[in-house]
């Protein structure tokens, strides 16, 4: 079972290597092809207008580009912050309904009752300790793709 799961994901890597690849040499070639058909646009421009139209041209078309570019990624930005916004929103109302739960609390206060308070300040204190430091690594790591 465990050979097969090994197996399973080799060909899966296989699979995303080959794709990998697939995709690295669409992208070198769009970016000559891309490369040619600006050279042609400016030699085209050149030979009707002028040296300085033609860069103002070519210029132009790649602010253009430029500005497409950094609107979609200030969208993509803002889709993302959202939905970070929206999960956080779901977590504490998922947090808040556990608390205000009669069953949860009556759970609780059997657990406090049965354990006992001298044993349980203890425990609390190190699970807040453990929760305190698993919050703020999962605080870091989602701040680093954000940015």
């Amino acid at each position: 079972m465990l050979q097969r799961l090994i197996d399973d994901v080799r060909a899966g890597m296989g699979n995303s290597l080959r794709l990998t690849g697939l995709a690295a040499a669409t992208a070198v070639a769009l970016f000559i092809a891309t490369s040619f058909f600006c050279a042609a646009a400016f030699v085209f421009v050149l030979l009707r207008e002028g040296a300085v139209a033609a860069c103002l041209a070519g210029g132009a078309v790649f602010l253009v580009v430029a500005l497409l570019a950094g609107g979609c990624y200030m969208y993509k930005k803002r889709q993302d912050r959202l939905r970070l916004e929206q999960a956080a929103k779901e977590a504490k109302s998922a947090a808040s309904t556990l608390l205000s739960d009669p069953a949860a609390l009556a759970i609780g206060l059997q657990l406090v009752r049965l354990v006992g308070v001298r044993r349980l300040v203890p425990l609390l204190a190190i699970g807040g300790i453990a929760l305190g430091f698993l919050a703020s690594q999962r605080d870091r790591r989602g701040a680093s793709p954000a940015e």
